[in-house]
């Protein structure tokens, strides 16, 4: 079992900054990529940034160029630039241990981006 704890998130103006983290503890040797998820009210959950073991990294459309990724071994952050009130949503943090077939979920740090 891994167990996945945020923090980090808030209330914001329009244009901050905020940086999310998630410390993962439990069975980290099973964790492959890690990963930062958001969902909106009325929305769908969707995946806005993920990082492997090995250092790759890939970034919904939505949040290129405005969202970092970083990972040092069982903590993973999100930097989170520019940000827009379309930005608001719970984020969840995300493991994936497909040894085990295995997806865990942390319970989600609210952000709010005010206009």
């Amino acid at each position: 079992q891994v167990q996945l704890v945020e923090s980090g998130g808030g209330l914001v103006q329009t244009g901050g900054s905020l940086r999310l983290s998630c410390a993962a503890s439990g069975s980290i040797f099973s964790i492959n990529a890690m990963g930062w998820y958001r969902q909106a009210p009325g929305k769908q959950r969707e995946l806005i940034a993920r990082i492997t073991s090995a250092g790759v990294t890939n970034y919904a459309d939505s949040v290129k160029g405005r969202f970092t990724i970083s990972r040092d071994n069982a903590k993973v952050c999100l930097q989170m630039s520019s940000l827009k009130p379309e930005d608001t949503a719970v984020y969840y943090c995300n493991a994936e241990a497909p040894a085990f077939g295995m997806a865990y979920w942390g319970k989600g740090t609210l952000v709010t981006v005010s206009s």
